[in-house]
């Protein structure tokens, strides 16, 4: 009978813990740019290894692609891993840091546009798919990603971008980040929990974000979120 205890004990154990949410995540970083007259930036690998260090208190599912490595098809085919592999109860984080334009990031060997991100992610059965896009233009993403989710049905995917579709994001050499990264990992660390109650919510980040960008870049850079109203009271962590 005893063992019996046990061993019920311990499949109930293991179900919990399989029904526990994770939170999947995909760190971008672009500093050695491979397409043909696109100039190599400074910060960008290295604000990619800050969002995964950080992650790491948080999850134990991240996947790191820098430089050479952060092709398009690699990108695009991490995204479809996750999004194939994420349950019900888990979460998406994406993170990117390098070169963008006008409704593109870029890869190190091409273009990547919003609407092919979404798709990427749209098998997911994931409830929340966040994306903190640190590049230029960036807020040129809401044509994309609108035009995605109208064609995919996709609406519980938010887009963190670092700046106005006719923006720059700007990197701080002296900080050794850029301003938008920089504000996402202080966000994520608590300086964002407005209401002290240990958990950050999309809108609560988004808010931090804005006003410190703002107030650092001296009104030249503003984040823009792209996100549905239903998912902005949703918490992204809780921090210690």
């Amino acid at each position: 009978m005893k063992r019996l205890i046990l061993c019920l004990a311990a499949i109930i154990a293991i179900s919990v813990l399989s029904m526990q949410a994770r939170t999947y995540v995909l760190s971008v970083g672009v500093s050695k740019q491979g397409i043909e007259g696109v100039n190599d930036l400074g910060q960008t690998t290295k604000d990619a290894k800050s969002f995964k260090k950080l992650m790491e208190s948080h999850s134990k599912d991240i996947t790191l692609l820098t430089s050479k490595y952060a092709t398009k098809n690699g990108i695009l085919s991490s995204l479809k891993k996750i999004a194939d592999t994420a349950t019900a109860n888990d979460r998406i984080y994406f993170y990117f840091s390098g070169h963008g334009g006008e409704g593109v990031i870029c890869a190190y060997d091409d273009l990547v546009t919003y609407d092919e991100i979404v798709k990427a992610l749209a098998p997911s059965k994931s409830p929340m798919i966040v994306c903190f896009i640190d590049a230029c233009h960036s807020g040129s993403a809401v044509n994309g990603v609108g035009n995605a989710v109208a064609a995919t049905g996709k609406k519980n995917i938010a887009f963190f971008t670092g700046c106005r579709p006719n923006e720059y994001s700007w990197e701080n050499p002296f900080v050794g980040a850029g301003y938008f990264t920089q504000s996402i990992l202080k966000g994520l660390r608590g300086k964002s929990d407005a209401d002290g109650d240990k958990r950050i919510t999309v809108k609560e980040l988004f808010k931090y974000c804005y006003n410190d960008v703002v107030t650092r870049s001296k009104g030249e850079q503003h984040p823009q979120l792209i996100a549905p109203e239903k998912i902005q009271n949703a918490a992204l962590i809780k921090w210690q």
